[in-house]
């Protein structure tokens, strides 16, 4: 009877059901890429049935959109908490950074083939993990720690969320280390934020006759 009851199903809640459904797609696509997903191979690979699979996401796109959406939310999320600790400017820049490229690390490959497909790369949600929010949140931050004026310290936080990105991206091809590159991005951040405020800005400045 024992051994009879251990190949009963478990019954999970939908939420839990739901997420695994996730959680072996983001496998699939990170290993062998979205060319070779199929909704058979999901329920195969999370052990449910392909029509259970179409009772929470009614076709593939929606498949992973949600996932894109799941893994830039949980992305945001842990830059905010690591922004909401920071103390000083450079422990601002270097915890967003360090969450940037850790993340990118672990789940870079992941993101990048979601990213590459246009139907789910193109939905956003701006409540929750929008770019543009997390840059005028620092742009702020940015105007009242260096006086700068609002356009100018906008267009470089802007420019500035570039930096982590291209870092991302060059450490999926090279064997630098992950500390040394954080190390490099965040001085490269800090050093064209403080030129602005040192260089250009008094460059710009009106002569006082």
């Amino acid at each position: 009877m024992a051994a009879k009851n251990a190949h009963v199903r478990r019954r999970l809640a939908p939420e839990t059901r739901k997420a695994l459904i996730l959680d072996h797609t983001a496998q699939i696509v990170a290993r062998e890429g979205v060319a070779q997903l199929s909704v058979e191979r999901i329920g195969k690979k999370a052990g449910i049935s392909k029509s259970l699979v179409y009772a929470y996401f009614p076709n593939l796109t929606e498949l992973l959109r949600e996932l894109y959406q799941r893994e830039m939310k949980q992305f945001r999320r842990l830059q905010a908490a690591a922004a909401e600790k920071a103390v000083t400017f450079e422990d601002l820049v270097r915890s967003i950074t360090h969450v940037y490229l850790t993340y990118m690390h672990q789940h870079g490959l992941l993101i990048e083939r979601l990213q590459s497909e246009p139907s789910v790369s193109e939905v956003h949600d701006p409540t929750e993990f929008s770019r543009d929010r997390a840059v005028d949140y620092l742009a702020e931050i940015v105007v009242k720690h260096f006086d700068l004026p609002a356009d100018v310290a906008r267009a470089a936080t802007d420019i500035s969320f570039g930096l982590p990105a291209s870092a991302g991206a060059y450490l999926h091809r090279s064997d630098i280390e992950l500390t040394l590159l954080e190390d490099i991005t965040v001085a490269m951040i800090l050093g064209s934020i403080s030129n602005l405020k040192n260089e250009f800005m008094l460059r710009k400045k009106h002569i006082e006759r």
